[in-house]
């Protein structure tokens, strides 16, 4: 029977896939639940019958955490997301380190799989990215993004240990934006502005995933028996522009040089958390293709990217504008 350790268990998606897996504690198809971050669990958090620990994934004696508990599967959630609240240095040695460290600690205790969450940030932001992205295109990253680089290189990491200990297997997710009920993020502050921006000739289309549908992917790769990565975003995507009707707010398309100088000016004087590399993020953001997750994988999200988006919105409780003038893009 399974034994299944989730590190970011503290964090809101570590908090979404523990409610998940805790029901199947409580239901006995799981043997044992721990729940591992780097901050100490406050009794609100705790769930009955979960095993808490404060830990650090950096840390060399991990592993003595793991082989005590009996794991036989990690789902690793942990990274750093906000890049602007610690250095460069401090979110490689998490992302990177700490995820190598996770590896050798699962390889130490004779764990058997081990579930990642990577990023579509892995394939980077490239002009020459397809319109829409497969696992098959390669994951590039961009060194100008830390998480992006560092989703990369923690990709070739697992390609290496792939290779060299074939008995942990390993399922990959390359998560699109994830929203739910309380989803807040730099990605959801942007729709909190008065107007939403654009680039001009950039249609910069966004796809969601529900949050309890990540979840349910994390819990259905601890018990599957299918292997390999995969992108995990909803049916469908939405243009800038059209995000701006659902909102009701007005859309600016400005062109890429004005608005670079503006965030760089506005970076400056502290008008805004944006700098002027985002521009890339908003013109070549991976837009991911998810048919493989439906057909080889065998998981098919509950919500479209459009589902996910007025969902969020209700739970938010923001106004909803012009939904029937949104026209959903689709995969040829």
């Amino acid at each position: 029977m399974q034994r299944v350790l989730i590190t970011g268990a503290l964090g809101y998606l570590g908090q979404t896939v523990l409610k998940r897996l805790h029901k199947d504690l409580e239901a006995g198809k799981i043997e044992a639940l721990v729940a591992m971050d780097v901050k100490e669990a406050s009794p609100e958090q705790q769930l009955l019958g979960v095993t808490y620990i404060q830990a650090d994934i950096r840390d060399e004696a991990l592993w003595k955490h793991l082989e005590t508990a009996k794991i036989t599967s990690v789902i690793h959630l942990a990274a750093i997301l906000d890049s602007q609240s610690s250095s460069r240095a401090f979110q490689y040695e998490v992302d990177v380190l700490g995820t190598e460290n996770i590896l050798n600690a699962c390889l130490k205790v004779g764990a058997q799989r081990i579930v990642i969450s990577s990023s579509g940030a892995a394939y980077g932001y490239y002009k020459d990215n397809p319109t829409w992205l497969k696992e098959s295109d390669p994951a590039r990253g961009n060194e100008i993004f830390a998480y992006s680089a560092h989703k990369r290189q923690v990709e070739e990491m697992l390609a290496d240990y792939k290779i060299k200990h074939p008995a942990l297997e390993q399922v990959i997710f390359r998560v699109c934006t994830i929203l739910g009920a309380t989803t807040q993020n730099l990605i959801t502050n942007l729709f909190d502005k008065k107007r939403i921006l654009g680039i001009k000739n950039h249609l910069s289309p966004y796809v969601f995933i529900w949050d309890e549908d990540v979840a349910a992917c994390m819990h259905k790769a601890v018990f599957s028996e299918e292997t390999g990565i995969y992108n995990l975003a909803g049916d469908g995507a939405i243009t800038n522009a059209d995000l701006a009707k659902i909102l009701d707010k007005p859309y600016l398309s400005i062109p890429a040089s004005l608005l670079r100088l503006g965030l760089r000016v506005g970076n400056k004087l502290g008008l805004t958390q944006y700098g002027p590399d985002q521009i890339l993020f908003i013109q070549y953001r991976p837009v991911l293709d998810n048919r493989k997750l439906k057909k080889d994988f065998g998981y098919t999200p509950q919500k479209t990217s459009l589902e996910t988006f007025l969902f969020y919105l209700n739970a938010k409780k923001m106004p909803v504008g012009k939904v029937e003038e949104v026209e959903v893009l689709l995969p040829s």
